[in-house]
């Protein structure tokens, strides 16, 4: 895979690296993991509140009355 950045991407995430004291490639491949983890923790949170939604669907409705 090949990763291309504009000049300016690249040199905020060299500025970044070097704050950190990581390389730029630590770098991305946290932001890579970071947003795996939270994409996923997200459609398991929509799949979960649709079936609650579903399953509860008569109460929610008396409730809302």
């Amino acid at each position: 895979m090949t990763l291309r950045l504009t000049d300016e991407q690249t040199e905020v995430l060299r500025k970044r690296a070097e704050f950190e004291g990581r390389s730029m490639q630590q770098l991305v491949l946290h932001a890579i993991d970071y947003y795996i983890e939270h994409v996923t923790d997200d459609e398991l949170t929509d799949t979960l509140a649709e079936k609650g939604a579903q399953r509860f669907a008569d109460l929610l409705r008396r409730l809302g009355e």
